[in-house]
């Protein structure tokens, strides 16, 4: 018998959730279903790493439904929990560069994930 694996929480940065739960219905299964390869420890094909962020550890998945297109960007960079930092639609009708305004939040709550893990790991130890 094979034993399930343990899924990590995701922990939703910000607005993140509130913005993620406007998207539509195929959008949030795209994505929920990449969020729930993290939990698992994996990578879904489609995630890529979010350039500026220091490597593998924050990912960007990107789904496109009736012309418009939805990013998501979450970290695994801290052990056993997936953060989602933030949840948006698109709005330029040009480039894929994602807005310094965007990329400015991101840090942020990068910054502010790190700090709820350090909290996290902190209580666990006791």
């Amino acid at each position: 018998m094979s034993e399930t694996p343990k899924l990590k929480p995701v922990v939703w940065i910000g607005s993140s959730k509130a913005d993620f739960q406007q998207f539509p219905d195929e959008v949030k299964r795209f994505v929920g279903y990449a969020l729930y390869k993290a939990q698992q420890g994996g990578k879904h094909a489609d995630a890529k790493p979010l350039a500026g962020f220091g490597g593998a550890g924050t990912l960007e998945i990107v789904s496109d439904h009736r012309g418009d297109t939805y990013r998501t960007i979450y970290t695994v960079r801290f052990a056993g929990r997936v953060y989602v930092l933030h949840a948006f639609q698109k709005k330029s009708r040009s480039g894929i560069k994602t807005p310094k305004s965007e990329i400015e939040l991101l840090r942020a709550r990068l910054k502010r994930a790190e700090k709820w893990h350090t909290d996290w790991l902190q209580r666990e130890q006791g």
